[in-house]
């Protein structure tokens, strides 16, 4: 063999990976370079080397130092028809895979997902978290998506990974078995919940899903605006009680501030509907009227009325009959 054969016959005697942020897997860039027998082989924690014959996985590395052999290459030495004395360099594709989870990746719903809910029907939702996965099954995530690469990213999975995201979401939420308001009170139930339904999209590629937080959960702005109203008008209640309520706080405020009675004369004609309307109540029999809100002092009751009358929204009598009423119940 001359010197430029034997110089461009180089042998590989030392195999390694040093992870990088981001990367998946890679195939050893060997070239045409072979595998002197006797070559150490480390493999780092987090990490598992494979090697192929011909796209087939012969023997598998954990993390360690290795020594490359016939004694430790089973099944390559077998496939070869290696002698136990076997002592050529040889040529094999090596690929390491990182097992270490990789976390901090972001998901959301580029489009609404239609749910029905079970209290307000059919509704768009936009939803919004993160997730974590690692390699889990080596031979299958090799197969389905690492195949004659050189090099895989997590880049390169990730739009796979949220389309079967947004796929799950949709099922998950689908059912309509919990409503909105319920789903997105309880974020941490909620994210368990589509964890599970997530993790087998992921398992067919060989990956495991580690983690999955939903950090916002939100309806259409229109949607929203009309649960407010809805809320603000449960928080109401009965609304002609509530504006006779108003009214009278509104004479009482009027009372105390300077200008006395005179004060509330200015804003007594803006009321006057108002105090018309609740004079039809007073003037009511005392089984139809409405009741008195539980624990209001009778005497408070009076001096409001009192000042109703002053400002001309009672007359007399209806403060004198509701007076008697109030203190008949005090006797």
């Amino acid at each position: 063999m001359g010197l430029l054969d034997f110089l461009s016959k180089q042998f590989v005697d030392v195999i390694d990976w040093v992870d990088e942020p981001g990367v998946l897997a890679i195939r050893y860039p060997m070239k045409d370079r072979e595998i002197q027998t006797g070559a150490q082989l480390t493999v780092r924690e987090g990490q598992k080397a494979f090697f192929y014959n011909e796209g087939q996985i012969a023997d598998i590395f954990l993390p360690g130092l290795h020594r490359l052999d016939t004694g430790n290459m089973p099944i390559l030495t077998a496939l070869m028809n290696w002698d136990k004395g076997f002592a050529s360099p040889f040529k094999s594709d090596i690929f390491f895979f990182t097992s270490r989870e990789q976390a901090g990746l972001k998901w959301g719903t580029a489009q609404p997902i239609t749910v029905r809910d079970k209290e307000f029907g059919p509704l768009r939702i936009r939803a919004f978290g993160s997730y974590s996965f690692r390699v889990e099954d080596v031979p299958v995530f090799a197969a389905k998506l690492m195949g004659t690469l050189d090099q895989l990213t997590v880049a390169d999975v990730e739009p796979q990974l949220r389309g079967a995201i947004a796929t799950a979401l949709a099922s998950g939420l689908g059912g309509g078995e919990t409503a909105f308001v319920d789903l997105a009170g309880d974020q941490a139930a909620l994210s368990e919940k589509l964890l599970a339904a997530v993790a087998p999209a992921f398992e067919q590629w060989g990956l495991k899903c580690c983690s999955f937080f939903v950090e916002s959960l939100s309806l259409p702005e229109a949607v929203q605006e009309h649960l407010d109203k809805a809320s603000s008008m449960r928080v109401v209640g009965d609304l002609d009680r509530y504006v006779r309520f108003q009214t009278a706080e509104a004479i009482d405020t009027a009372a105390a501030q300077s200008g006395g009675v005179a004060g509330i004369g200015a804003g007594a004609a803006a009321g006057m509907a108002i105090g018309q309307s609740m004079a039809g109540g007073f003037a009511q029999p005392a089984a139809q009227s409405a009741p008195a809100q539980p624990g209001e002092d009778p005497y408070q009751q009076i001096e409001k009325l009192h000042r109703l009358m002053t400002a001309g929204a009672i007359t007399q009598d209806e403060f004198d009959a509701k007076k008697a009423a109030l203190l008949a119940k005090i006797g």
